[in-house]
């Protein structure tokens, strides 16, 4: 049976559409009163897990789910072994570098050497400023990461942007973009070399449903 990890939070709706829409349904995880961790799909040709966004390409690589819904920042984050199989197009965001708006630094350059960035993003953080040959400080944060320019912990953060909103009533700007994200459909390399499980047909239609760019 094929087994499809989804991720908890703002993928989640629009993960479970694309899927309704290529004959897979798992629209139980949307309602408010279930607390089942996984789910067959309706006509039981596959089985659903819902995991944390982190983990997803986890469960992918270790071929506990043959497929997987995440964002690209996560990819880009922890450099998973997984087969990136196409771009679904939605839960667009960016990675962006930002600062007080009160602040002198209106470019990553000015940012002092040896300074502080908070992030969650420790891995694409710390490549980004070594590709810049500034040497910073990256301080680990999970929770507001906008508190460390407010309390003066860091001069700068590395965050997904969405909106911009919740920047600019914190009073903080974006001040570089590292990359852009969207939601990625993922296969464990050799359940997708083999067709595991018709696998290679549902990606197909996912594909030609969402006008994904092929990615590999």
């Amino acid at each position: 049976m094929l087994t499809i990890a989804l991720p908890k939070g703002a993928l989640l709706k629009d993960s479970i559409r694309s899927l309704k829409a290529v004959g897979l349904d798992f629209s139980g995880f949307l309602d408010s009163n279930n607390r089942q961790l996984q789910m067959l799909d309706e006509s039981g040709r596959a089985r659903g897990l819902l995991v944390r966004a982190l983990d997803v390409p986890v469960y992918v690589e270790y071929g506990q789910a043959q497929l997987g819904i995440v964002g690209y920042d996560v990819l880009r984050e922890k450099h998973p072994n997984v087969a990136q199989v196409a771009d679904l197009g939605f839960g667009g965001c960016r990675l962006s570098v930002a600062v007080k708006a009160s602040s002198p630094y209106r470019s990553p350059l000015d940012l002092p050497i040896h300074g502080r960035v908070a992030s969650k993003f420790v891995t694409c953080a710390r490549d980004y400023f070594r590709s810049l040959d500034l040497p910073v400080e990256i301080v680990p944060l999970y929770g507001s990461v906008e508190l460390g320019p407010i309390t003066g912990m860091s001069e700068a953060i590395v965050d997904l942007v969405s909106t911009g909103r919740t920047l600019k009533e914190n009073g903080l700007i974006e001040i570089e973009v590292l990359f852009e994200s969207t939601a990625r459909l993922v296969a464990h390399p050799l359940s997708y070399r083999l067709n595991h499980d018709g696998l290679e047909e549902i990606v197909d239609r996912l594909r030609s449903r969402c006008n994904p760019v092929g990615v590999s």
